[in-house]
């Protein structure tokens, strides 16, 4: 008979793992995705490298795990305001301000899940996730265009411009911080975001 884990151990691994994917993530958020090394992260949690392994087969497969909770949380809390309170034009501004502030709170992380070298497998990931965020801005444009809000337009190309010019914006202050500036960043990006959806201006 095939030996089967008990319902003990396997909360115990999974404990193991959910602390293991925890310290990754730290250990991104300061140095970056080539810096993560298994080492790096191992001692982090302090646990021997070998240990790694037995969660992820893998450097890049525990780096995709990283970056699938970190952009997906993201993702959601991106997902909430667009489909929150208000009409869509609001809902657009809100969540290009959220996005945005949300990424300058936590400049380590957000810079490697938007910009940082990354190996393929991670590219790979940042590339899927745009293309969620590109479905939820595209969806607010076309009820403001429904809603006679927004001018009639391609709503995805304009979400599709609206994700990369929020990322590139960000990348630099993400990079370069100057606190002083991140509220007037976040209102001149807010309404960048809002123009090039044609909304009125006041």
């Amino acid at each position: 008979m095939a030996y089967r884990k008990t319902p003990a151990e396997i909360s115990r691994l999974e404990a193991a793992r959910e602390r293991l994917v925890a310290h990754a993530t730290s250990v991104v958020a300061e140095v970056g995705w080539a810096q993560a090394s298994v080492t790096a992260v191992a001692d982090s949690a302090g646990i021997a490298a070998g240990s790694v392994y037995q969660h992820f087969p893998s450097k890049a497969a525990l780096a995709v795990e990283v970056f699938r909770r970190a952009a997906g949380r993201e993702v959601e809390v991106l997902g909430e305001v667009l489909h929150g309170e208000g009409d869509p034009v609001g809902r657009l501004g809100r969540g290009a301000e959220v996005f945005a502030r949300r990424a300058l709170e936590n400049r380590g992380l957000a810079y490697a899940l938007l910009a940082a070298p990354a190996e393929p497998a991670v590219g790979a990931e940042r590339l899927d996730f745009r293309r969620r965020y590109r479905a939820l801005f595209a969806e607010v444009v076309r009820e403001g265009v429904a809603a006679g809000l927004l001018p009639a337009q391609n709503a995805e190309v304009t979400a599709a411009a609206l994700t990369g010019a929020i990322g590139e914006v960000l990348v630099d202050p993400l990079a370069t911080p100057d606190e002083s500036a991140t509220e007037a960043l976040l209102a001149d990006l807010t309404a960048t975001a809002l123009r090039c959806a044609g909304a009125p201006t006041a």
